[in-house]
């Protein structure tokens, strides 16, 4: 499957904010965007509605990590609901690589992806292996046994963010558990006007 592997940095100079791309490393004085204290240039051209609206769909995109066509499909299922702003987002929330990220057993949503499709982690007992899985209420999710177990428990030592209340977890034994659905405001962290991506696709 076709993915983004170009400097991640770069997307947040581009947009002129944190995305957050690298996980905890975003937090440190590490990040290459605190330290050029990028901001996004005009190159003397005002900025249109369409490209401002583009703008805010490509930015959603790269914090999720989705190329477009991944992408449409999740905003084709969204457009079907009520509020399809809102349900893009949680759509997105719902992914399992996301999940694995929100929950701290990753440093990134990229890295986050690459655990699942190494199969690493179960569903209600299951293997998958499908980063975009959308997980359910009531499912179960797992580190299956091996070295990764150790890895993800150092990882889950450096979190700087708390587990989302919509998930439960078990840190001891690398279990947790989907509550209930994710709502607008459970995602504090993700500064984009959904309103004008579904403006934008409507055209």
């Amino acid at each position: 499957m076709a993915r983004y592997i170009g400097p991640k940095c770069k997307k947040c100079r581009r947009f002129g904010e944190k995305l957050f791309l690298k996980g905890a490393k975003c937090y440190t004085d590490k990040c290459i965007f605190t330290k050029r204290h990028a901001k996004v240039s005009p190159q003397g051209r005002k900025i249109t509605p369409y490209g401002i609206q583009l703008q805010e769909k490509q930015k959603l995109k790269a914090i999720y990590g989705l190329l477009e066509r991944q992408f449409r499909l999740t905003f084709e299922r969204a457009q079907k609901k009520k509020n399809p702003g809102e349900q893009l987002l949680i759509e997105l929330e719902r992914r399992l690589d996301n999940v694995i990220f929100r929950l701290g057993f990753a440093h990134s949503r990229t890295h986050a992806r690459q655990i699942v499709r190494h199969r690493h982690i179960l569903i209600n007992g299951r293997p998958v292996d499908i980063p975009s899985y959308p997980v359910k209420p009531n499912d179960e999710i797992q580190v299956r046994e091996g070295k990764i177990r150790e890895v993800i428990k150092a990882i889950l030592q450096e979190r700087v963010s708390a587990v989302p209340d919509w998930l439960s977890l078990d840190p001891n034994t690398l279990t947790a558990r989907v509550l209930r659905l994710p709502t607008k405001e459970d995602i504090t962290d993700i500064s984009v006007n959904t309103q004008l991506i579904v403006e934008l696709y409507s055209k």
